[in-house]
């Protein structure tokens, strides 16, 4: 069945590689991120290639709270309704706590926890009103525990992300409305290029082919891809503080 489908941080990396298989399997899309000229140029490659589905871009920057409620509100008119929101716009800058790089930190906070709460509310407020919708908060492996260096605080926003997640899943509990955290490990993005520690890293049509194949079966939470993240999701909760100190 054909969904209208909005994403966020559209324009690269995970949003990109989501965008491609959604239209894929004949998906409408509402497409929205800082960089519009580069959300063109995906739209037209997309409708290249699959031109029976429709596809609306807007620029959004997220950490503008007020444009989040804004753009949401006018895809939905474009689309008459809109059946599926991922949150995925973030960043993955940071530094060590205590070095002097506060404003770094801060950022990253406000965009991947308090933007990213900005979204969640403007979906929300939608699903509500069409009673029906399944929102998907994009959360990460290095959620699973507090890490060490320069993506602790990368790390706690993700934490937070998805106990926000679950927190609304719990709201809505026996209604239309579905809620899904998905928690990526090492896929190979602009963002995580950089890292040098990055055991199990996929290239981005696999971990997205995994990502949209998980969030299709609209579970509460998936690890992906599932092997051998998920069993590892196990180890990390329960592995001694030493250990996990070595793995940033």
């Amino acid at each position: 069945m054909r969904t209208n489908i909005l994403i966020t941080g559209a324009s690269s990396g995970l949003g990109a590689g989501m965008a491609r298989e959604f239209a894929a399997k004949g998906h409408n899309l509402a497409l929205c991120s800082r960089r519009l000229e580069t959300l063109e140029a995906l739209k037209q490659e997309l409708l290249a290639a699959h031109p029976d589905i429709q596809i609306y871009t807007r620029s959004l920057d997220v950490d503008n709270h007020e444009q989040v409620f804004e753009v949401f509100r006018a895809f939905q008119q474009d689309m008459g309704n809109i059946d599926r929101i991922i949150v995925n716009a973030g960043v993955a800058h940071g530094a060590k706590v205590g070095t002097g790089q506060f404003e770094e930190n801060r950022k990253t906070a406000v965009t991947n926890f308090v933007s990213a709460l900005a979204q969640c509310e403007a979906a929300v407020e939608i699903f509500r009103e069409q009673n029906h919708g399944h929102l998907v908060a994009i959360s990460s492996l290095s959620a699973m525990r507090g890490l060490p260096g320069s993506i602790a605080v990368y790390a706690a926003t993700k934490a937070g992300l998805a106990l926000l997640a679950e927190g609304i899943r719990a709201d809505l509990l026996n209604t239309p409305i579905k809620v899904t955290t998905i928690y990526p490990g090492y896929i190979l993005t602009p963002l995580n290029e950089h890292i040098k520690n990055a055991p199990f890293r996929v290239d981005v049509e696999t971990g997205c082919k995994a990502m949209v194949k998980a969030i299709d079966k609209e579970p509460d939470e998936a690890c992906v891809p599932p092997w051998p993240w998920k069993p590892l999701s196990y180890v990390m909760k329960w592995m001694p503080l030493k250990q996990v100190a070595k793995m940033a």
